[in-house]
């Protein structure tokens, strides 16, 4: 008899985090395009881009030992009543008028740190609440929450940042991240992981590093983890020239506007929940799920290059295919490693992966940034997306013997 995908326990985090994200769908895009009102700057827009990413290489890699010792759960919800509280106090602040620039890129500091942290323990405890047989099925949902409701929110924050302005999408957040730790305390699930070895409390320096050695070494052993970290290490530094000109682009545009890029992003999440569906109904053969990655990765690079020189309409089109690739190569890679990397040492792996890719994303901000003071921005994103395109071929295909095996699963 196939197992149970809903469980008390996958139900409840499943909620939580699609009320929280519709809190974070608003606040992050709004307050994108305040700080790039304010500033003015492709570069100082990707500086605080940037501010907020370095917490995300620094701490993920140091809390990985430690979320491989002691209660995910716990930290998880702890870390949302907290950032519940911070987005109230950003609210405050927005109501007293003391917004500036230094003091948005601090704060972008602290939730930066958060959104960090709270990424490796939800990363390292959702896999616990899935059955046996249903990752693919349970990560075709997790794909399947963040664009909808940046479908939803993005162009609702939209309206509101030019009628009511931040404060009350503040508000908003800081109730959801509530609601969302509230679901998460009635999570049940035994945590296997923690270690009930005696002194296991004392969690002093020589255990912290031993369990941080350790998890170098399972890395360089897994040859095929690795390749694949190496790999996402190069196409988010590649991605990132989108992510941080594509704002910039539609705002300077002598035809287009803001407008224009809320249709254009909400194209792509479209994108990702029609896949994300179409996953969730359909189950990919498990000897071609790398070939089936290999393509959309070689299609993204032509799709993403050749965006901002298209007419408008067909923007729209290419991003929506765009969005509906990127989330079958999600739901490949995250279900594949997830599955393949052993519970007590996910912590520290995707401590690592995170903090390798998120390297990426910053390297890849700053050279954005900066390239787009000087030269055009449709070039600068098509340069990119060619080196991710050679990378596709000289990290992942060359070493497709040591990927299939985690890729090609049948979970």
């Amino acid at each position: 008899m196939k197992n149970k995908l809903w469980t008390k326990d996958f139900t409840i985090i499943t909620l939580g985090s699609v009320v929280s994200m519709l809190g974070n769908a608003v606040s992050g895009f709004a307050i994108g395009l305040m700080v790039l009102d304010y500033t003015n700057s492709t570069l100082l827009f990707a500086v605080f881009m940037v501010v907020y990413s370095i917490p995300k290489v620094l701490l993920p890699l140091f809390i990985g030992p430690y979320l491989d010792r002691f209660s995910r759960r716990k930290m998880i919800y702890g870390l949302d009543f907290f950032s519940a509280g911070f987005y109230l106090t950003i609210a405050l602040l927005l109501y007293s008028g003391l917004f500036n620039y230094p003091l948005f890129l601090l704060l972008s500091v602290i939730v930066g740190s958060v959104d960090s942290v709270y990424t490796v323990a939800y990363e390292s405890f959702y896999p616990t609440l899935i059955s046996e047989g249903n990752f693919s099925k349970a990560y075709s949902i997790s794909s399947l929450m963040y664009p909808i409701a940046n479908t939803i929110m993005v162009p609702v924050a939209g309206v509101l940042y030019e009628t009511i302005g931040l404060e009350v999408l503040f508000l908003f957040n800081a109730v959801t991240f509530f609601i969302a730790a509230c679901f998460e305390t009635r999570i049940t699930a035994a945590e296997t992981h923690i270690r009930h070895e005696k002194n296991a409390g004392r969690f002093g320096f020589q255990k912290y590093l031993s369990d941080f050695k350790e998890g170098i070494e399972y890395l360089k052993q897994e040859r095929g983890l690795l390749v694949i970290t190496a790999y996402f290490f190069i196409t988010m530094l590649a991605g990132a020239s989108t992510s941080t000109l594509a704002l910039p682009f539609f705002k300077n545009h002598a035809t287009l506007t803001v407008m224009h890029f809320t249709f254009a992003m909400g194209a792509n999440t479209l994108g990702r929940v029609v896949g994300g569906t179409i996953q969730y109904r359909f189950r990919y053969p498990a000897a071609k799920k790398f070939a089936i990655a290999m393509f959309v990765y070689t299609s993204i690079c032509f799709l993403e290059g050749s965006l901002m020189y298209l007419p408008f309409a067909l923007m729209v089109v290419f991003n929506f295919i765009s969005g509906l690739l990127a989330v079958t190569s999600f739901n490949i890679r995250i279900s594949a490693t997830q599955n393949y990397v052993l519970d007590e040492k996910r912590g520290r792996f995707n401590g690592i992966f995170q903090m390798v890719t998120m390297g990426g994303n910053i390297a890849g901000q700053l050279m954005a940034g900066a390239l787009g003071e000087v030269f055009p921005i449709p070039a600068i994103v098509a340069g990119f997306m060619a080196f991710n395109l050679i990378a596709v071929f000289a990290v992942m295909f060359r070493n497709r013997e040591h990927v299939k095996p985690i890729y090609n699963r049948e979970i």
